[in-house]
């Protein structure tokens, strides 16, 4: 049993900064609780092939100390889990963190003890730890999603989820490998596959819009002009939408003639990166406009993907590109006019079973040696729920997320006292780089942990009044979006069964959301319920 002034859960980006800044600048006694054996939260899990991440490298970081950012060095456009890994285990030495994080520990319930205004938290090891600040720091994208599909534990194969690949390599040379799932991970993961197995069948539900990531090696003078451009970087980041180094143009789609504006968009294809989605101002607003962008990805489409019954499948997209997360990609389109590459149409001919063999379909089976499931997470609320959470009066936080998250900014929840959540539902979170709102969320609970402290105050918690206008707030910004346009997103909850659905980050762009959090900051925090 051990008394605590913070409890922090998770050991990835958001937990590791969140760490430094209450024991370093606030000296409260803190600790990290972390299932994994080691740093890194969701770069640790994700270490399947093609791993990478689709936020330029110089922006995927802290940006909060300029000698951290100088002293390391990114060596590639994106870089890899294990570059992202050795990132945060340079961050992480730097500031001596470890000392204070347990491995291995997994929480397995929190319970708000109100009498003696402390959360309770136990783990799978029977440890038991009394704190009074409870920060979740458990990630967006770490509840991973397996679909439950009939007859999956009879399969005499190997199968795998991306989100939990396993440390000892696998060996996919002379196999016949079914992947299942086409989205920002099951883009990456098909080409390296496809290079080493013998035939790689892919499942696919429904088509991905997918940019060319032009990945490619940075040279001297890209890395000297980052580091020296540090402090434009960071106010940069900070005022852009989704904080990304771009902006969207003043011109829209309509400002120019068709062949102008697919020279345009040619452009921008070649260059790479999300920045595709920017090429004019109401791209990702206006349906006509967003159709433009829609006909030039599928002429592109058309033009790499030889087989026409394959780019017919690749094509017949049910949603206004943007309206899911859009995804980049290392010749995703090329790999299949390999011979060793199949893709199923799951719309045409759905997945009735997994056998001992393989997948069934209504139109046969697919005999495997492996299957690989590329299918997601249960975004933004899983990782959340597994924790257990019970509030004041015996609220648990799963009955009371029934019909979708209440929280005011993502930040807080009603009744439930000095419990924090970073990049949680109802902030910008998966809409964003998420390093960049990872700092901007750990700065906010730091400042207001150390009011409270200064204050001497017990306990802070929003009310059902705040998170009501706040989830009215989400709402109003999304109508602006053509994301609800969408049939089936993780955004919306879609993917999970019985998962309420509605749209769970904030849409509103990075700069209005922490406009928002400064408000109630300089307002000392009168919105909220203060003990």
């Amino acid at each position: 049993m051990k008394y605590l002034d913070a409890l922090i859960i998770g050991a990835g980006f958001s937990g590791l900064y969140q760490l430094h800044c209450l024991r370093d600048k606030l000296k409260l006694n803190t600790l990290v609780v972390e299932e994994g054996k080691d740093i890194g939260g969701t770069w640790y899990w994700n270490t399947y092939p093609g791993a990478r991440c689709d936020s330029e490298s110089f922006t995927y970081g802290f940006t909060f100390s300029e000698k951290i950012f100088k002293n390391w060095t990114w060596k590639e456009r994106y870089p890899k889990q294990n570059v992202i890994l050795k990132y945060l285990k340079y961050f992480s030495n730097e500031l001596k963190l470890k000392k204070n994080i347990v491995f291995n520990e997994k929480v397995i319930s929190a319970k708000y003890i109100e009498k003696n205004n402390l959360w309770k938290v136990q783990t799978n090891n029977k440890k038991k730890y009394y704190t009074k600040y409870l920060i979740c720091a458990v990630g967006s994208l770490s509840s991973i999603n397996v679909p439950k599909i009939k007859g999956i534990n009879h399969f005499k194969g190997q199968l795998h989820h991306s989100g939990r690949w396993p440390r000892k390599k696998i060996n996919f040379k002379n196999k016949i490998v079914g992947q299942v799932g086409t989205g920002s991970t099951g883009i990456q993961i098909a080409p390296e596959i496809a290079k080493r197995a013998k035939k790689l069948i892919l499942f696919q539900r429904s088509p991905n819009f997918s940019i060319p990531a032009r990945n490619r090696k940075l040279t001297k003078k890209n890395i000297k002009n980052y580091k020296q451009n540090f402090k434009k970087l960071r106010n940069f980041l900070k005022r852009t939408p989704g904080g990304h180094p771009f902006e969207f143009p003043k011109k829209s789609a309509f400002d120019f003639n068709e062949t102008k504006r697919n020279l345009l968009y040619e452009k921008s294809w070649q260059y790479g990166t999300l920045s595709f989605r920017a090429t004019f101002n109401d791209i990702v607003k206006n349906i006509k406009a967003n159709q433009t962008a829609v006909n030039f990805i599928k002429s592109k489409i058309y033009s790499t993907v030889k087989n026409k019954k394959y780019a017919d499948i690749l094509t017949n997209f049910d949603h206004p590109f943007t309206a899911k997360r859009p995804t980049l990609n290392t010749n995703y389109y090329e790999m299949f006019n390999k011979k060793n590459v199949e893709l199923v149409d799951l719309k045409q001919s759905p997945i009735i079973k997994i056998t001992k063999r393989g997948i069934k379909t209504n139109k046969g089976e697919y005999i495997l040696d492996k299957i690989i499931f590329a299918t997601g997470f249960d975004a933004l609320t899983g990782s959340i729920l597994k924790l257990n959470i019970t509030g004041k009066k015996g609220i648990n936080l799963s009955k009371f997320w029934s019909k979708g998250p209440k929280s005011f900014l993502g930040l807080l929840v009603p009744n439930f006292p000095n419990l924090f959540i970073v990049s949680g539902p109802g902030s910008p979170s998966v809409l964003t780089n998420v390093p960049v709102q990872i700092e901007q969320h750990v700065n906010w609970i730091t400042n207001c942990i150390k009011y409270l402290e200064k204050n001497r105050k017990k306990s802070i918690e929003t009310t059902n009044l705040a998170a009501k206008k706040w989830q009215k707030e989400i709402m109003n910004s999304v109508k602006k979006t053509l994301f609800m346009k969408a049939k089936s997103s993780w955004y919306k909850g879609d993917n999970i069964p019985g998962k309420p659905k509605t749209f769970l980050p904030y849409p509103g762009g990075m700069p209005k959301y922490k406009s928002e959090c400064i408000k109630v900051e300089k307002n000392k925090y009168k919105e909220l319920k203060i003990s």
